[in-house]
């Protein structure tokens, strides 16, 4: 059956020894999930650049982006934290990055309010935006996030457990914070805007592969049936390779702002996801976190060389 219980299966409990030697500060950061920050920062990073570019950048409002793209996405991390251990998808014995609430390091109830306050403060932030265009679309981005953000991992149609995992990420690390921030500096959304916001979108993607990919077999269990657990861990891995292949080809505007041979730069970037992606497909258990790391790592990369085009 699809139907999943939201309570936790049996298992064996945190020893309290285990749990008190965290600090609560370290619990927290934990819990926020720092090393996938990028899936957020990037976008409205790559957006600003191009509002640079066309020379429509304004710092105000991309300030409020970067601050409203990160706070939801640690929002996102601390509802994911609460209802994966509610759903059984994370329990001691997980292979990840520790769980604040599985690890029992924080109380579930206590990180259900802070996943709520997080969001809420994102959307305060976002209220700030409405004066730098429509208040409409605007104010359907903000819902959309609002609603998205619990829905991933909660609800009568959890997405992440349906399979939408992926689809969502595209859109909300991608398409729609890219689009969003360009379009509260310039007033407008260009081809050029739309094309950045699907590579970064992909590449995000690959954050949620390298976690799937890791996690599928305690994923199967729990009932969470990510694109890995449907299709098998090689397709996973292939559709790792393709979507860095699609972000490289997807950034053709870029490869006019400095010349006939800008393309040889994302070269670079698409050398650095290959060694990345031989890791994921011979790795396995624990030592995919470092994938993971590299997998984010490889985004600022591409980032970065995206803002040595459109600046310097």
């Amino acid at each position: 059956s699809e139907t999943m219980s939201t309570e936790r299966p049996l298992s064996s409990p945190t020893p309290p020894s285990a749990a008190a030697s965290v600090s609560p500060l370290k619990a927290w950061i934990t819990a926020a999930r720092p090393h996938t920050l990028a899936a957020s920062a990037c976008p409205v990073v790559a957006a600003s650049a191009l509002a640079w570019r066309a020379d429509t950048f304004r710092f105000v409002p991309a300030a409020l982006c970067l601050l409203v793209a990160v706070l939801a996405q640690v929002a996102a991390n601390l509802s994911n934290d609460y209802f994966d251990y509610k759903k059984g998808a994370d329990t001691d014995r997980r292979v990840g990055h520790q769980r604040a609430v599985a690890s029992g390091w924080i109380a579930p109830q206590t990180m259900l309010r802070a996943s709520l306050v997080t969001l809420g403060l994102a959307l305060v932030c976002g209220l700030f935006l409405l004066a730098y265009g429509n208040p409409v679309l605007l104010l359907s981005a903000g819902v959309a996030i609002a609603l998205c953000v619990p829905a991933y991992t909660a609800g009568p149609y959890p997405l992440a457990y349906r399979g939408w995992g992926d689809v969502c990420v595209l859109l909300f690390y991608g398409v729609i914070p890219v689009c969003l921030t360009y379009y509260v500096q310039a007033g407008t959304v260009t081809a050029t805007t739309a094309w950045i916001s699907v590579a970064l979108g992909l590449l995000s993607v690959n954050i949620l592969l390298v976690n799937n990919v890791r996690d599928q077999e305690q994923d199967a269990a729990a009932g969470k049936r990510t694109t890995v657990v449907r299709f098998g861990r090689r397709f996973g891995t292939t559709l790792y390779l393709v979507c860095a292949v699609l972000a490289v080809a997807c950034s053709w505007p870029a490869y006019f702002y400095r010349g006939a041979y800008t393309w040889l730069l994302f070269l670079i970037f698409l050398a650095f996801e290959l060694v990345t992606w031989h890791d994921l497909r011979r790795l396995s258990g624990s030592d995919l976190n470092r994938v993971l790391g590299l997998t984010a790592r490889n985004i600022w990369i591409y980032t970065l060389l995206l803002v040595s085009l459109l600046v310097f």
